[in-house]
């Protein structure tokens, strides 16, 4: 954990200089009813809920602060002496088992906790946490850059795919270090290859030669390949989905093998004063309302299957995800992150 620690202050530091995206409903938090909610979820998701909570409950101001997983896990952690945050929202559930280990977290039972399945949730009686949908590894193949590169959107359906000597310098994923997307699909990758081996390792090497670069969020794999920057985006399946949706010449593929997934998750800051406000937003965070809201993005929602949309296989969408290990992810994302870093930063 010290490791971790080190690890999270560097990344902190370089990359918070850039600052958080926020914005809010209001911003005097001592106020018993404003809120600070640290979340990772995309803009679009956050502005579409805050409206249906907002209706729902117009005493409470929300101030949100917005960055990438990595980002969100290490401002919580660096911040465990005196905590900003109320609550976090939608971030990813490994990093809410790390925050969960260094007693970060206030263990809280939303109401209609009842209704997430026992694998989205943390399995204690009063969870530390409690996911919203899962979502997972998707390529993005712009399909006008892979016909000019000689190969067909229909040439990549899986992960050997990418390593095609005419994609050299032509994919992009995200980084592990900051992106939740980035660390589940390196995650998933070590898990298909055999985790205790270099399988995953040794493919990773493979890929780095024909990565153009390692962006910090996950969805900006997506929308740069979306607008031809790149001819393949490793992102996940929201962005992928939304590049159809607005009209971007792009194949959306989930790899053959199956996708490296983790859960959106909430939950309860540890801190002196804790306020009634941050459990209302929580309670209405696992809310039917805000369920049918995820559903509208997310296939797999933590209360069943979510919705279906143009784009996704034409299957039940909970068996592209591969056998997922979150506690080992956890326990090893320390060191994930230290041999990807040394080995693909830089290199």
């Amino acid at each position: 954990m010290k490791n971790l620690k080190k690890l999270t202050s560097l990344i902190l530091t370089v990359l918070m200089l850039a600052g958080c995206l926020i914005f809010a409903t209001g911003c005097d938090n001592a106020d018993e009813n404003t809120i600070t909610i640290y979340t990772a979820l995309e803009v679009e998701s956050i502005e579409d809920a805050l409206k249906l909570f907002n209706a729902a409950h117009p005493d409470i101001k929300v101030e949100i602060v917005r960055d990438s997983t990595g980002i969100i896990t290490s401002r919580i952690i660096m911040e465990s002496a005196n905590p900003v945050a109320d609550l976090v929202w939608g971030t990813a559930a490994s990093s809410m088992l790390i925050l969960d280990e260094m007693g970060l977290l206030e263990p809280y039972a939303p109401a209609g906790l009842n209704r997430i399945l026992p694998e989205f949730r943390c399995s204690n009686t009063v969870p530390s946490w409690v996911g919203n949908n899962a979502w997972e590894t998707a390529f993005v193949v712009n399909n006008v850059v892979i016909e000019q590169l000689g190969l067909k959107a229909s040439d990549i359906k899986c992960y050997d795919d990418l390593l095609r000597p005419e994609l050299k310098g032509q994919i992009q994923m995200p980084n592990p270090a900051s992106s939740g997307t980035g660390l589940l699909t390196v995650a998933g990758l070590l898990q298909l290859h055999g985790k205790d081996g270099n399988g995953g390792w040794d493919y990773m090497a493979k890929l780095h030669e024909n990565v153009h670069s390692y962006p910090h969020s996950g969805s900006a794999p997506a929308k740069n390949a979306g607008s031809g920057e790149v001819a393949v985006g490793v992102s996940f399946g929201f962005p992928a989905i939304t590049q159809v949706r607005n009209g971007a010449p792009v194949t959306v593929v989930f790899p053959e093998k199956g996708s490296g997934w983790d859960l959106e998750a909430n939950a309860l800051i540890k801190k002196d004063d804790i306020k009634p406000a941050a459990k209302v937003f929580l309670d209405w965070a696992i809310s039917n309302e805000a369920m049918d809201l995820y559903s509208q993005n997310f296939p797999i929602i933590a209360t069943g299957q979510g919705g279906k949309y143009e784009g996704f296989p034409d299957m039940n969408p909970v068996d592209q995800l591969i056998e997922n290990d979150l506690a080992w992810i956890a326990a090893n994302r320390d060191a994930i992150l230290q041999r990807w870093t040394a080995s693909f930063v830089g290199a």
